[in-house]
């Protein structure tokens, strides 16, 4: 029998979101480096900073349409180049090309779509929700539905309960997942070099879509309503899991621009009369969009360096800030409108929109003290160290000092409103299929 629990804004319904408040006022804000509050940090960015300019998103928009009509025409002409007609070499060598670029402009879009959901795109919210909605049905994402879990995801970052995203299991959850006896765990070795390259293709291949599906890097105790079938945890399920009811009519709507998008492809194959050309010009670039918003998300979730949260000890702003900011370049900057660069910010302030972004990280991380967890990368290499270094997690009574959480006279004296849990490595477990249950 499905049980329901009590949830933040449970009257929500998913339209007209520009007035709802920050997470700071829903749950405990908190504070770090002793004095650092929420307003501090407000009040250390402009204030401009907090009002998206429907000029510039709109500009942003049709930036990226235009690159991706650039990439599909670019595309169009050289396979009707005789070279490319005559050469098996250049024809596949082209369409991968275009797969890649088109892969990171969508991205783009998507990641505009994201801002809309948060409502920074304008201050309107049927604007926002509009071109979010457009943008995310074309791209698969049911765009209502991502957007109340993703909210959800803000609010609790990091909190090792009702965290979304990548929540770590504990020791005893972890000995279980790979067989082994407790008390053994500090004894594990790590993957061999060809499973950890399996594990992590197997994640960004269809990391994104099993997510959608079935909820599978979240606790149980993170669910609008807990206890239903394995099977009711998906983001296409009005009824299920995962929403309020007052949801309902959003979800279906979500639902609805999902089945569109694959109705228009439909006509689009039956139009180019090839499966193959459908999958080169839509598939390959919606595959590196998800391999994409998967990367983006893991790695700036995930890394030794940085704590997760029990119900105790979690705050907003220890939440918010437990989360690294990546560089990748001009892709992260420039196609991915800072989403890789400035993701603490983000993070801290989601209505800030992505062009504003780079001023107010500039603005607040200062501020930020030891839980500004320093600019990682964005590499192969950084999936491996997340993937062996990260499989579960504990607490750390020295890295508790070491963070400054607790001073080093506090070590023989724990309080659990200073303590952390801190990533441990090990093996992969078995792929997952499912949300994991109590």
């Amino acid at each position: 029998m499905a049980t329901t629990t009590v949830v933040l804004e449970e009257k929500k319904t998913g339209f007209q979101t520009v007035s709802e408040p920050h997470p700071g006022e829903l749950v405990e804000g908190g504070s770090i480096n002793q004095d650092v509050k929420i307003q501090d940090l407000r009040n250390a960015i402009p204030s401009y900073c907090f009002r998206p300019s429907l000029f510039w998103s709109t500009f942003y928009l049709l930036r990226d349409l235009v690159y991706s009509a650039i990439c599909l025409g670019a595309l169009y002409y050289l396979l009707h180049t005789d070279f490319v007609q005559n050469s098996k070499l250049a024809y596949y060598t082209v369409v991968n090309i275009y797969g890649f670029c088109q892969g990171v402009v969508w991205t783009g879009l998507w990641i505009i779509a994201h801002d809309a959901g948060h409502s920074a795109f304008s201050t309107s919210g049927v604007i926002n929700d509009t071109v979010g909605f457009v943008l995310h049905s074309w791209l698969l994402a049911p765009y209502f539905s991502w957007k109340s879990t993703h909210r959800r995801h803000h609010i609790y970052a990091n909190h090792i309960e009702k965290d979304l995203n990548y929540v770590p299991p504990a020791r005893h959850e972890y000995a279980k997942k790979i067989g082994a006896a407790v008390e053994f765990l500090d004894e594990v070795g790590q993957d061999a070099p060809v499973v950890l390259f399996l594990r992590i293709l197997l994640q960004q291949l269809i990391g994104w879509n099993w997510y959608i599906l079935t909820n599978i890097t979240s606790p149980p105790t993170s669910v609008v309503k807990p206890g239903m079938s394995a099977w009711r945890h998906s983001h296409f399920d009005p009824w299920g899991a995962m929403f309020r009811e007052s949801e309902v009519f959003s979800i279906i709507l979500s639902d609805i621009g999902c089945m569109m998008t694959i109705g228009v492809l439909y006509q689009l194959y039956q139009v180019l009369g090839s499966f193959e050309t459908l999958f080169w010009v839509y598939i390959v670039p919606w595959s590196w969009v998800n391999h994409w918003i998967v990367m983006i998300t893991y790695l700036h979730h995930t890394h030794p360096s940085l704590p997760k949260y029990t119900a105790e000890s979690w705050t907003f702003l220890r939440g918010a800030t437990a989360t690294m900011d990546r560089d990748f370049g001009i892709i992260g900057t420039h196609f991915m409108h800072h989403i890789s660069s400035d993701h603490v910010t983000h993070h801290l302030f989601s209505r800030i929109p992505h062009y504003y972004t780079p001023i107010a990280s500039k603005a607040i991380v200062p501020l930020l003290g030891k839980h500004y967890h320093g600019r990682g990368q964005f590499r192969y290499e950084d999936l491996k160290i997340a993937f062996r270094d990260c499989q579960w997690v504990e607490g750390s009574l020295e890295k508790d000092v070491q963070f400054g959480l607790r001073k080093q006279g506090d070590i023989t004296k724990p309080n659990p409103k200073d303590e952390a849990l801190w990533y441990r490595g090990g093996v992969s477990p078995a792929p997952e299929y499912k949300m994991r249950s109590n």
